[in-house]
């Protein structure tokens, strides 16, 4: 490559070029991705199989910090086939029936995997699971990452942290690898491989967020996973399905701490300021605290659109002990909101506790945006699986379904490894196009700085395409003139500079941003109907029409233009 001039600055040693080969390529270290690799070595150890993980596996993807309960479990009393119904209850209707059934039978299977590796899950005097839920049980968690990152270290697989994987190379519709580079040394790596498992979560980042300044990050997905596995996908020609269906999160306030611990482990109400619990009164009809998800945050945010706020969950109820056990319950996945109770004399107990929505995020664990898959796990191009937030049409999966989807794919990718041929080589001029694309910022003496790009981007998404300025609401001329400003914005990509490998990094990861706001936009205006309301609030096309759109908008891009496709729902359950 030779010196590359990184504004105006000579690095002082040429890019290095790594040629790698594997079986098997996992390219996200998380929960659906170290489960996919462990289960990979188990069926076949002789075969190589290699994780890329842009952070390190000990403490990266969604379970970083820990969590304190498994949200999708199937406890006594129910069933995969319940659970199916569930889903597809909080939904609203839509969802791929066959994904969730399928890793629903999964589920308890790899919850007591897991627990044979080191992960404390309550139980009670008899040994039962404690249930938090439903399908929820208590666990102690803050070491999960550690522990499941410790067993995939174990068994033998190639792991190379610190690299973020910038494209796929696809050729045919087959996949033969990808490429990436390490944020550290810039290193380019160039690794060919027989199937690739795309698990690198959802995307964090698309809209402007609650807090700013340097608490901007500060949100409820990770601000780690910025879309790259979208993005590469969308690139490669995939289809993508359910993107319009959004997740927003009920948070703590400014602390952004989950309030599933409080609701339902604690039994807390939401109230308004006037102290009335707003969902009984006003939202009964459509179940109170028992609506579908989205349902129930659009109860909270239309408290506080019309002057009802700010709102609340009320634990003071609780006796001092229960205030104590639930901090202690905190401090096993958000020990931030203990500290912050803490330096500010908050006693919960005394005082309700205020939150708030999230900006919109698109993740598939959650909600349903991602790949559209089959059973197997397999994407539209061959070889290519997705799993975990990442994969599409299976919501409310959470740790364990993305686990049940890691070794789903796993199991499905092997098998496809053991009747492959051989490796294709890339050519030459690919291969110069993508060191060109990645290490362009570097050649640039006055640009825009990634974090510049990314206001910018946020700004258009939360003011044209449903963000938290506008109560998540939108309409079709907003969204297309949003459209019109995203795609000027990409046209500005060119200019984006860099002075070291992080601030590259942060280059590609707002680009990766930018195709994903694309494809979410034009998913928003196609469905004309508020199927998910708050999640996807059309003010154009207030209600839910079943008769028309029950079922999935897909894309897939074509010669840079984003073709829409319809895919039917199917009933299984």
């Amino acid at each position: 490559m030779g010196n590359l001039p990184a504004g105006g600055v000579i690095l002082k040693d040429p890019i290095k070029i790594k040629v790698l080969e594997t079986d098997f390529l996992i390219i996200g270290g998380g929960a659906a991705g170290c489960l996919a690799a462990v289960k990979a070595k188990d069926i076949q150890n002789n075969l190589d199989v290699m994780i890329l993980e842009k952070a390190n596996i000990m403490r990266s993807g969604c379970l970083a910090s820990g969590l304190n309960a498994i949200n999708a479990y199937i406890n006594p009393g129910e069933s995969p086939e319940s659970f199916v119904k569930y889903v597809r209850k909080d939904s609203m209707g839509l969802i791929r029936e066959d994904l969730v059934l399928s890793l629903a039978k999964r589920l308890n299977e790899l919850v007591k995997l897991v627990e044979s590796w080191g992960l404390s899950i309550n139980k009670n005097e008899n040994g039962d699971y404690v249930k938090r839920g439903r399908w929820n049980i208590e666990i102690e968690g803050e070491a999960i990452k550690p522990i499941i990152a410790r067993k995939t270290k174990e068994s033998g697989v190639n792991i190379i942290n610190r690299v973020l994987a910038t494209n796929l190379l696809v050729k045919n519709n087959r996949v033969y690898g990808a490429f990436a580079f390490d944020i550290r040394k810039g290193i380019f790596y160039y690794i060919r491989a027989k199937a690739v498992l795309i698990a690198t979560g959802g995307a964090s980042g698309i809209y402007r967020p609650q807090n700013n300044g340097s608490a901007q990050h500060k949100t409820w997905y990770s601000p780690f996973n910025t879309g790259a596995g979208y993005a590469m996908g969308i690139r490669a020609g995939a289809e993508m399905t359910s993107f319009e269906m959004r997740f927003i999160a009920l948070r703590v306030k400014d602390i952004i701490a989950p309030t599933g611990t409080m609701a339902l482990g604690f039994k807390a109400n939401q109230i308004n300021s006037y102290g009335e619990k707003y969902m009984v009164k006003r939202y009964n009809h459509f179940g109170g605290d028992r609506a579908p998800t989205p349902l129930r945050i659009n109860g909270p945010i239309t408290e506080l659109k019309e002057g009802r706020g700010p709102v609340f969950l009320d634990l003071t109820h609780l006796s001092s002990e229960k205030i104590k056990k639930l901090k202690e319950v905190y401090l096993n996945m958000y020990p931030g909101l203990v500290l912050y109770w803490a330096a500010n004399n908050f006693d919960p107990g005394e005082k309700p506790v205020e939150i708030q929505g999230t900006e919109p995020y698109i993740v598939g664990g959650h909600a349903g945006a991602g790949y559209w898959i089959n059973e197997k796990r397999e994407t539209t191009i061959e070889g290519l699986y997705a799993a975990g937030d990442v994969a599409g049409g299976a919501p409310y999966k959470f740790v364990s379904g993305s686990w049940a989807e890691g070794v789903i794919a796993a199991e499905n990718a092997i098998k496809y490894i053991l009747r492959y041929k051989d490796l294709d080589i890339i050519n030459e001029i690919k291969f110069n196009e993508e060191i060109k694309r990645v290490y362009h910022p570097f050649y640039i003496n006055e640009g825009i700085s990634a974090n510049d790009m990314e206001e910018r981007l946020q700004k258009i998404m939360d003011e044209y395409a449903g963000g938290i300025s506008k109560y998540y609401e939108m309409n079709d001329k907003e969204l297309k003139l949003g459209l019109e400003k995203i795609m000027s914005l990409k046209k500005q990509i060119k200019y984006l500079k860099a002075d070291n490998f992080h601030e590259l990094m942060n280059c590609h990861e707002v680009i990766d941003r930018i195709d994903v706001a694309r494809v979410l936009i034009h998913h928003l205006l196609y469905r004309k109907e508020t199927r998910w309301p708050i999640y996807q609030t059309r003010t154009d096309y207030p209600d839910r029409d079943d008769e028309n759109w029950l079922k999935f908008v897909n894309s897939k891009l074509i010669n840079d233009s984003i073709v829409i496709y319809e895919r039917p729902y199917k009933k299984i359950v």
